[in-house]
């Protein structure tokens, strides 16, 4: 492989069929992790296992799931299979789903499967009662959605397609494959005229007929419908960042019904996503599609952003379910080596997140990408640039770590993730943030960042126990809203801006409790919600020094605010 090969933004047109090898090739560079357990052979049936126990791992999962699929994942398999994969993604933008339908003519002539093996393959084509202009996939181009349609087929393009490292790994379909990854024809053709492989693994009864007959064109790794749900969901997720998280949630859930069908396995899967996640982040980082991704951002903006409260279902409405689906498949648990290497991100990653956190910089983005990166040793992700460690899922909740000072500002005018947005990582690290403007962050994770939280501006939000870290914070402007029990680890230092408390249910005891002193400035704020007769304990510190300069109470209660050594404690009554 070529020392000097240039990064994957700037080689991605050299995917082509021509190019099958590491040094001509930047997907087949971008997936030569896989070099590390297999090597291809001089026919598609003949090549070599390097690394035994990944492999029989990989195929080991395969046997568990089509062993235990039922008739519903049966039936899930074959429409995921047969419907455009762009369609499907569609999915994925839950109570938009249909307003985005409506708006680009995209539709689906596959809905349900057939009781068993149809009499002749089936493909996807526009319903006979479709509305005039639809569109297979994501739609038309000349339709009120049109720019986001020309969004995802453009990063569905012609240097997208995974058939070239298909080609050059040649590793064959599990359904081909015993557990050893050998091809062994038992010399017997089934009903439908294909050869018997020794194989623990089915394909669904649907799909019998869609199978290849030349195999050596039909290489399992990577999976190309992976690759095209994932490129899909990220260019979806440029245009209608509102749905981001379940998007990318969408891709791993329809991804695994390749495995579910018999037609994948999960080193196929893991490769068809991290060849996507490099296509996504190279060709919306191609100066040509510059305008175009613009438009269809602003575009979706504001077709949408009347039915963004709208009802319907929502598959992917729990953002814990969704971590459920998306955590175990990053990796599919095969077996991890012992690298320590540290996270490289490569380069023009950033531009994934450009829409999901536009209030950070292109250096800040790339370090939430470096900071919520999986760790080193995991087949296939350890490829060059590290494309496969990447974990979007958890990008789109900011930093995992704070390793310097990290300055933040949102504008409450802008709109959209730039005027409000929610960390919801744990995040850790020897820096701080310093929030500044007049948007709104809440912090929710188990947070242990030692570098101190600065309020300057707008709103900050914590949303747990630990959301402002162990260092010291300070309140110097803008409004710290706490509804909830909060620990700090230092000192509290509020010369100005406003602390705002809500008396409930959930503040048993004292509502922040400092480990350091507390001190209050003249010019400081508190603002107290909740209901008459309750008390409640602002703060308990190791001492308190000042008082607040103004107390602000619910309309028609008053506020009475006692302050001792170590105590602030507040009583709202009836005025």
């Amino acid at each position: 492989m070529a020392s000097t090969a240039l990064p994957f933004v700037d080689d991605y047109r050299t995917n082509v069929t021509g190019n099958l090898t590491a040094d001509t090739n930047a997907a087949v560079r971008a997936l030569s992790g896989m070099q590390r357990l297999w090597r291809t052979g001089t026919a598609w049936n003949t090549g070599t296992v390097l690394d035994e126990a990944t492999l029989r791992a990989n195929l080991r999962y395969c046997v568990r799931v089509t062993a235990h699929r039922s008739a519903a994942d049966e039936a899930r398999a074959f429409i995921q299979d047969r419907q455009h994969q762009s369609y499907a993604v569609i999915s994925g933008l839950g109570p938009l789903a249909g307003a985005y339908r409506a708006g680009s003519l995209a539709v689906t002539g596959i809905t349900t499967a057939p009781a068993g093996t149809p009499a002749t393959k089936i493909d996807d084509t526009v319903p006979a009662d479709a509305p005039a202009g639809s569109a297979l996939g994501a739609g038309s181009p000349t339709s009120a959605l049109g720019q986001v349609v020309t969004l995802v087929n453009t990063v569905r393009g012609s240097y997208s397609s995974g058939n070239p490292s298909k080609a050059a790994y040649q590793y064959p379909r599990p359904w081909r494959m015993n557990e050893r990854s050998e091809v062994i024809d038992t010399g017997v053709l089934d009903e439908f005229g294909f050869p018997v492989y020794d194989s623990p693994i089915r394909v669904v009864p649907q799909l019998l007929r869609q199978r290849s007959s030349t195999p050596a064109d039909d290489g399992g790794f990577p999976s190309g419908h992976t690759n095209a749900f994932h490129l899909a969901a990220l260019a979806f997720a440029y245009a209608i960042p509102e749905r981001f998280q379940e998007l990318v949630t969408a891709a791993f859930d329809l991804a695994e019904t390749r495995i579910v069908a018999g037609m994948h396995s999960p080193v196929d899967v893991i490769g068809g996503r991290i060849l996507a996640t490099a296509l996504a982040a190279a060709i919306l980082n191609d100066p040509a599609n510059a305008s175009l991704k613009a438009a269809a951002r602003a575009q979706a903006r504001s077709y949408l952003d009347a039915t963004l409260s709208a009802g319907g279902t929502d598959a992917y409405a729990s953002r814990a379910a969704n971590e459920r689906i998306v955590t175990p498949k990053l990796t599919y648990g095969l077996p991890r080596g012992r690298s320590t290497t540290p996270m490289t991100v490569p380069t023009g990653a950033e531009v994934l997140l450009e829409t999901r956190l536009p209030y950070l910089t292109a250096a800040q983005r790339r370090d939430v990408l470096r900071t919520t990166a999986l760790g080193a040793g995991w087949p296939l992700l350890d490829g060059p640039e590290n494309w496969g460690r990447l974990n979007l899922f958890a990008a789109a909740d900011g930093y995992g770590a704070f390793d310097r000072d990290v300055a933040v500002s949102l504008d409450a005018a802008t709109g959209g993730f730039a005027a409000a947005d929610t960390w919801r990582n744990d995040i850790a690290g020897r820096g701080g943030l310093v929030k500044t403007g007049t948007g709104t962050l809440a912090l929710t994770g188990d947070n242990s960042y030692r570098g101190g939280t600065t309020l300057a501006g707008g709103t900050l939000a914590a949303g747990s126990s630990s959301a402002l870290g162990r260092g010291e914070v300070v309140v110097a402007g803008g409004t710290l809203r706490v509804a909830e029990p909060l620990h700090l680890g230092g000192d509290y230092r509020q010369p100005a801006g406003t602390l705002a408390v809500t008396v409930s249910s959930r503040c048993r005891g004292e509502l922040i409790e400092v480990r350091g002193d507390a001190v209050l400035g003249t010019r400081s704020v508190l603002e107290i919600h909740g209901d008459a007769g309750r008390d409640l304990t602002v703060l308990r510190a190791r001492r308190i020094s000042g008082r607040f300069g103004t107390v602000v109470a619910p309309a028609g209660l008053e506020a009475t605010v006692t302050y001792s050594r170590t105590t602030v404690t507040s009583r709202l009554r009836r005025a």
